[in-house]
């Protein structure tokens, strides 16, 4: 409550203090002879002689008038920019009179940031529906800068709408404040430049300047539907959520990142043990990986690095510029999780029919508590149809090396990485969907702690060693209560119990605590959450969330909204806002199979190409929402 009455008092504050600012503003603007100045503009009749004796006095309060008032037709969108641009132009001259310009349309973005900031749900339709363009996609687009430099190359179009459509899709405000004043600086330039020829030319060639700019708003006008649909377009196809074709391998990239990663996970105390029982796989083929770390990529491309493989990797990665462009690099393609992706699909079938290695990890997300997780069927069916042979990466370790929930490698890690093969081409075609299914998952089980007790000598250090065990074991064993455990370094406490145990070298807990490890742990509150949803026939689950969608390039997501999700027997279903249009989103348990999240931080599904990411008010809930899925998915099917 006090957080929400401190958002408002803010939000008051920014209201209170731009109403104070444009009321001082037109209070200064059109008073005294201030008003005469502006007046002057308007006026035609004025002789070439008239004019310069006019404004042959300049001082402090004539450019104190222009900016203001340049800062007023950004705020007020309705008012057009061009007789304030001619105005400074006409009194102070091209070059003064720009600054004048740029000087103001700087405040009056700033005010428009900062109103986004407060209102932004409210007031983005009166901006941003005018625009008629595809925010979601200009978003996300690699060309985002340069789309809004156009729009204020179209003329017609009010600052103040540019303006607040940029601060809607996430910019941070020194991005903001840099493109959105560099994207006027041409339309000053035109229109400062027009007032100066009042004075330097003679006034029929001026009229014909200003026709000219007539006719182009009234062109911008009848064909407005159609431009802007040309820039829906060009951002769609420069989306950074672009298709992807699956790409060459760059081999010498591999080999270097490599060369560099393995440096790092020395100096951070991790080992390597890699085995190729093989040699090099036969083209094309598919190889399997379990999938226990994010680190396991480099793992399997050690292995591969001399077969050129192309991964598989979750969309979200591909939304960022930087990211996607090394991704490709190294021969990677994007793959919505747990969602129909015909891109996907084809890319995969591509790799196979060049004679590549498609390297996946069908998993499809990180282990919760290092145990193996399920695989969608789709896969065994995919894997039957390819006819290709079918190799698997094993790993062990990786989980306890860098764990989901983790901050950080733990030193003293040893990882082992075995390539195998499981099933010739000849045995694919042979062998049944069911019994490939029974192969796959008899060679990628894996149990971390059963490992571990084969490796006595291993013991694991971390400053850090408890923390982020929160963010998946959600229920205190001695209350009972939810998302009251806390961490720091490796004790782990209840904040209603007070300290309950800490967390070994050996992922183990001390002091005879109730578990011995985190999966007994995490077992028992599975077990209490299906008990749970078993008698309950109306359970629901639900928290407020805010609403992120792709990022635009920079980032891998950004704000969009903010609403409810709603978890039940029916399907997901999200109440809220969605880049300031109220919205209802419902998916079925059909499309739902797992809800993916990221350990205190999210929970996402993939919506064709688009993922939509739901940060919850209580971020320790987010596995929560991963087992409920999981479970009312299972009872459903």
């Amino acid at each position: 409550m006090s957080k929400l009455k401190e958002k408002n008092s803010t939000v008051l504050y920014i209201v209170l203090g731009i109403i104070i600012f444009v009321a001082l503003l037109v209070l200064f603007v059109f008073s005294g002879d201030n008003l005469a100045l502006i007046k002057s503009v308007f006026i035609y009749d004025l002789s070439q002689e008239v004019l310069e004796k006019k404004f042959d006095v300049i001082d402090w309060h004539d450019y104190v008038t222009v900016i203001f008032l340049a800062a007023l037709q950004v705020i007020c969108s309705f008012l057009p920019a061009e007789p304030v641009q001619m105005l400074a132009g006409l009194t102070f001259g091209f070059g003064e009179g720009v600054l004048c310009c740029i000087a103001g349309v700087f405040l009056g973005n700033t005010a428009i940031y900062l109103l986004h900031k407060s209102f932004r749900t409210k007031l983005r339709s009166f901006f941003v529906k005018k625009l008629h363009l595809d925010i979601e996609k200009i978003a996300r687009s690699s060309k985002f800068t340069l789309i809004i430099f156009i729009l204020y190359f179209l003329p017609g179009i009010p600052y103040g709408m540019i303006c607040f459509f940029a601060a809607s899709t996430g910019m941070r405000y020194r991005r903001f404040i840099a493109v959105t004043t560099l994207g006027s600086l041409p339309s000053i330039c035109i229109g400062a430049g027009l007032g100066y020829m009042t004075i330097v030319s003679n006034r029929a060639f001026s009229l014909c300047v200003f026709a000219a700019l007539i006719v182009m708003l009234l062109v911008m006008v009848w064909k407005r539907d159609v431009l802007f649909a040309k820039l829906n377009r060009y951002a769609d196809a420069h989306s950074a959520a672009k298709t992807v074709k699956a790409p060459h391998v760059n081999g010498f990239a591999w080999r270097i990142l490599y060369f560099f990663l393995r440096i790092y996970f020395f100096l951070c105390g991790v080992r390597v043990k890699s085995v190729n029982k093989v040699g090099k796989p036969e083209n094309p083929a598919v190889v399997l990986c379990n999938h226990g770390s994010f680190i396991d990529f480099i793992f399997a491309g050690s292995l591969l690095k001399k077969t050129k493989p192309n991964f598989v990797v979750a969309r979200l990665y591909f939304y960022n510029n930087i990211l996607r462009r090394l991704l490709t690099t190294l021969g990677a393609f994007p793959k919505s999780m747990f969602a129909l992706d015909t891109e996907s699909t084809k890319n995969c079938i591509r790799v196979l029919k060049n004679g590549g290695i498609l390297t996946m990890m069908p998993e499809a997300r990180l282990s919760t508590t290092g145990r193996f997780e399920d695989i969608q069927a789709g896969t065994y069916s995919f894997l039957k149809k390819s006819g290709v042979p079918v190799y698997t990466i094993k790993f062990g370790g990786d989980y306890f090396a860098d764990p989901k929930w983790g901050k950080g490698f733990r030193r003293g890690s040893v990882v082992e990485a075995e390539l195998d093969i499981l099933f010739t081409a000849e045995q694919i075609q042979a062998l049944s969907v069911e019994q490939i299914k029974a192969g796959v998952e008899a060679r990628l089980q894996y149990n971390e702690f059963a490992w571990l007790e084969k490796h006595p000598e291993i013991q694991y250090r971390s400053r850090r060693m408890a923390e982020g065990l929160e963010n998946i074991l959600a229920v205190c064993p001695v209350c009972h209560q939810k998302h009251t455990i806390t961490t720091k370094k490796d004790k782990i406490y209840c904040e209603k119990c007070g300290y309950l145990t800490s967390l070994d070298g050996r992922y183990a807990f001390t002091e005879d605590f109730t578990f011995e490890n985190l999966t007994q742990w995490y077992d028992w509150q599975m077990d209490l959450l299906r008990k749970e949803i078993a008698a309950d026939p109306d359970f629901a689950l639900t928290s407020p969330v805010e609403l992120r969608l792709p990022g635009n390039g920079k980032g891998l997501t950004r704000h969009a909204g903010n609403g409810t999700c709603t978890l039940t027997r029916e399907g997901l279903t999200y109440c809220g806002t969605k880049d300031g249009e109220p919205v209802t989103l419902q998916f079925s348990l059909q499309r739902i199979y797992r809800l993916l999240f990221g350990a205190g931080v999210n929970f996402e599904l993939y919506n064709g190409t688009e993922i939509l990411f739901f940060v919850p008010e209580e971020k320790r809930s987010a596995v929560d929402w991963y087992m409920t899925s999981m479970l009312l998915h299972d009872e459903f099917t």
